[in-house]
């Protein structure tokens, strides 16, 4: 397997997680700068953490989801569905000094209280906060069109990198173009399940386009994500791929 190098700026050291009865078994990565923590909380909802950061994907479930963890420094946000945007959510949670990068879509929906912390990107564009950078990657199903569960521009997957690493957080998608031209992704987050995004096969086959060193199947309902490792696995074994309990 490559070698995972991401650095300690980017989301790398390992905030030590209080023990509570809600929160699935989360997953450590070691790195040569540190230990990346991820907390899968349910569905689309994930943290990943360090010492003096943690970063919240799509956090939905109110604040007892996220009961025991660092309080959010940047959140992001890929669309509007009610499984990945949660204004009851974040009103709960302790977003004081957080960062909420997301389209405007989800911009369009948030009250005016977070203006001020509210920094809107389309695809293709990027921020940089706390050190790393967060470019916001088109997610859509195929063919794209006006009326399909996700259309393009409304929605982004999300790239978190620095000079030496990055993560890959999919969102809803199918297996893009812009999803299988990713380069030198260390770890992917990558959906799965029908009729809102894509099927096993098709997550697979997008994966290995586009070769993640560690690829966490998540967002997966209903799916066989045995099946998804193997078939992922049995063309190129060099490919991590992770199986976390996103519905405990």
């Amino acid at each position: 397997m490559k070698t995972i190098v991401i650095s300690s700026i980017l989301i790398l050291g390992f905030l030590p997680l209080q023990t509570h009865a809600q929160l699935p078994a989360s997953n450590q990565i070691e790195t040569a700068t540190g230990t990346l923590a991820v907390q899968p909380i349910r569905h689309g909802t994930l943290v990943l953490s360090k010492a003096d950061l943690a970063v919240y994907v799509d956090p939905v479930g109110g604040a007892e989801a996220f009961k025991g963890l660092k309080k959010p420094d940047i959140i992001i946000i890929t669309h509007i569905h009610g499984d990945h945007l949660s204004v009851e959510t974040l009103n709960a949670l302790d977003t004081q000094n957080a960062t909420i990068l997301a389209p405007q879509s989800v911009a369009d929906k948030l009250p005016d209280t977070y203006s001020n912390k509210l920094q809107v990107l389309a695809n293709g564009q990027s921020a940089d906060l706390s050190g790393i950078s967060i470019k916001a990657i088109a997610m859509y199903n195929l063919p794209p069109s006006e009326d399909a569960h996700h259309p393009k521009g409304r929605g982004n997957g999300y790239v978190i990198s620095d000079d030496t690493g990055k993560i890959y957080i999919s969102g809803d998608t199918e297996g893009t173009p812009e999803m299988r031209s990713l380069k030198n992704i260390d770890v992917a987050f990558v959906c799965m399940n029908l009729p809102y995004t894509m099927d096993v096969q098709q997550a697979a086959d997008a994966v290995l386009d586009f070769k993640p060193a560690i690829v966490y199947p998540y967002h997966h309902r209903g799916q066989d994500i045995e099946t998804f490792k193997k078939i992922v696995n049995t063309q190129n074994d060099d490919i991590d791929v992770r199986l976390l309990n996103w519905y405990k």
